[in-house]
């Protein structure tokens, strides 16, 4: 009797214990009582909450439907993929498992991850992953709940390869994707760029998170996805993060972080993990993470850089020219009293990242640089149409040093820069100090454009010169943004009526990599347009097609001789001016044959090689007439 009596005594404590572990931690526990209001419907006792007109997706759904959704990347011989689920009862495990498809119709189980109680979700690394087949993979949770997608093989023999760049997906509406969704599954990208804002849910990011992966599950499921978090992912009106101090507040002008470090970490795992590693993944103040990094799709090699992560806060740092410490007002202000030295945009260590990257065409024909927002101020009119602002701090048009600094290294590679942010599609020519001598930009329509409304409209309301010939807008060519930076203005979408939800401007961009001849296609497609019709349905100014080689637009004063590789050689050509020491770009050639451009009569070197101008160099050419006969024939070894 005494046996069985302490026999169940034990189990008793047993129970007690296990079930004291298993006790879901409230928000307050986990972030401190001053932040209790994070993340209250996906901690604690979270199935208690009801859903409500603010937030109408349930967390406690079916436990066979738990795995909301996934996101992938491949490169560097690696997978990667992030699974999120809807929360976990206390007593359910904390565990999913990804299988993958034989070809004899059989699931195979490859690895088996830790679901994260803060955030929920689940992180998986496959090494020596072959990435010339489609894999049909599932994750699963528990006996019942499973995700199905297929992880593309890369398109690397496509010609054509095909991106969508999107942005800020407004909480209102919280639903009606469905005729957007349409349209990419119809266009069908290769890879999909979701630039930020992702979730306006300020104070619920899992929240948040899971609502625009079921609202997108059925194209995010099937292809791989760039997702990086923009302020409103880490509850934040505006972000200068300023190497990740904290923030004052919420408006973050003061620079840093406003939130727990713990969130803003939480945040960029959720939707970020699945990236390559970061280049260099030492933590920024605070401990706060780092993710710019590098994705090969189909050839075209994209940077992914954190154009807030590390730009200076202009609160106290400049003077206050308007109603908030980030807006300008006055047209007499001294442009040059902004740009104070030492200040920030992408920091020392980014730039050198992608000084790096330029020189690198391991598996690369073209490049492009993906980041949050726009190296301009490509607006007039914020917020409604009678709110005319005349510089905005929070776009990347400020500070100007820092902004030309960037131009310079995308323009090394010859690289477009597809953004979003600004809630408004535009593709300009930037300039940096000469109008359209630095690379193109296409900044994304809003998915959703109901939060802030913007519009290009000159107060002049005249083009300027160099407009785009047989525009139906009447507002392009070269102009000066409201911080003196020059931009020449190709196309942009006004909203005709905010008030009318199919006038708003919301909609997706698409641009398309033709590596045969080295040009892109930039498309703006409204959200509830019809892509099966053509381009007729796009916005009107699009679409719009560059030459690769125009996103360095110095004028050219002559050509070196022509470098001549084995047949079926593209050599990686890297020019540099002798007299100031600047590499001018790097480029992989289209053909065996280079002739490179250069922008001063004196002397220069070429660098090449097959993936890194690293094999040999050619010193003291002098530029000559484009249709000289000069031609050096090189060696270069089968692979590096």
């Amino acid at each position: 009797m005494l046996r069985t009596y302490l026999l169940a005594l034990a189990i008793s404590l047993v129970t007690c214990v296990a079930t004291a572990q298993t006790q879901p931690a409230t928000s307050a526990e986990i972030y401190g009582q001053k932040y209790k209001q994070l993340e209250t419907l996906t901690t604690g006792e979270w199935w208690k909450q009801k859903p409500s007109k603010k937030y109408r997706l349930p967390m406690n759904v079916e436990r066979d439907k738990v795995v909301a959704f996934a996101v992938y990347a491949h490169d560097h011989d690696t997978l990667k993929m992030t699974a999120q689920l809807y929360p976990l009862m206390p007593d359910e495990p904390r565990t999913a498992r990804l299988e993958l498809k034989q070809p004899d119709g059989t699931w195979k189980e490859v690895a088996q991850e830790k679901v994260f109680d803060l955030g929920w979700s689940a992180h998986f690394r496959i090494a020596n992953w072959d990435n010339t087949k489609d894999v049909v993979y599932r994750v699963r949770h528990g006996d019942k709940a499973e995700f199905e997608g297929l992880i593309r093989k890369d398109p690397i023999d496509k010609d054509t390869i095909v991106i969508g760049n999107l942005s800020c997906n407004s909480s209102k509406p919280p639903y009606g994707r469905k005729n957007l969704v349409k349209n990419i599954k119809l266009l069908d990208p290769d890879m999909l760029f979701f630039a930020g804002d992702q979730s306006y849910h300020h104070l619920e990011h899992t929240f948040g998170w899971l609502e625009f992966g079921v609202q997108f599950a059925e194209v995010l499921k099937d292809r791989p996805v760039v997702t990086i978090p923009d302020d409103h992912d880490v509850g934040q009106a505006n972000i200068w993060g300023e190497g990740g101090i904290e923030a004052t507040n919420s408006k973050g002008t003061s620079g840093g972080y406003f939130f727990p470090a713990k969130y803003v970490n939480q945040v960029e795992r959720c939707q970020t993990w699945h990236l390559p590693d970061a280049a260099d993944p030492t933590p920024v103040q605070r401990r706060i993470g780092v993710y710019y990094t590098n994705l090969v799709v189909g050839g075209i090699d994209f940077a992914i850089v954190e154009d807030r992560k590390f730009k200076s806060g202009p609160q106290g740092k400049i003077p206050k020219m308007g109603p908030r410490p980030d807006h300008i007002n006055d047209p007499k202000y001294d442009r040059a009293s902004v740009d104070v030295p030492g200040l920030k945009l992408l920091g020392d260590r980014q730039l050198e990242y992608l000084r790096q990257w330029s020189q690198d065409w391991a598996g690369a024909e073209m490049k492009c640089v993906l980041s949050q927002t726009a190296f301009c101020g490509a607006v007039h009119l914020h917020g409604s149409e009678k709110n005319r602002l005349l510089a905005d701090l929070d776009s990347n048009a400020w500070p100007q040093t820092g902004r030309n600094k960037a131009l310079i290294e995308i323009r090394r590679a010859w690289a477009p820069h597809l953004c979003g942010d600004q809630h408004l599609g535009v593709v300009v020519k930037h300039g940096i100090e000469e109008h359209r001598d630095g690379p193109y930009a296409f900044t994304s329509p809003a998915i959703v454009n109901t939060v802030y409304g913007r519009w290009w409209h000159p107060p002049e309301e005249e083009a300027g010169p160099n407009p785009v010939p047989n525009s139906p807008l009447p507002w392009t060519g070269d102009y000066l943004d409201g911080l003196g930076n020059k931009i020449n203005m190709m196309a942009y979408a006004n909203p005709p009526n905010r008030k009318n939800e199919k006038k708003r401007g919301d909609g997706f961009g698409i641009a398309r990599f033709k590596k045969s001849d080295r040009t892109v296609i930039f498309e703006a497609w409204p959200r509830f347009c019809d892509a099966s019709k053509g381009d007729t349905e796009q916005f009107p100014g699009w679409p719009i097609t560059i030459n690769y080689r125009d996103n360095d637009g110095r004028k050219v004063v002559g050509y070196l001789p022509e470098i001549v590789a084995p047949e079926g050689i593209h050599p990686v050509i890297q020019v540099i001016e002798e007299e100031s020491g600047e590499v001018l770009y790097s480029v992989r050639a289209i053909s065996n044959r280079f002739r490179a451009p250069v922008y001063s009569n004196g002397s220069h070197t070429i660098r090449f090689g097959n993936d890194k101008p690293n094999v040999n160099k050619l010193t003291g050419l002098k530029p000559e007439a484009k249709k000289a006969a000069t031609t050096i024939d090189i060696k270069l070894p089968s692979a590096e």
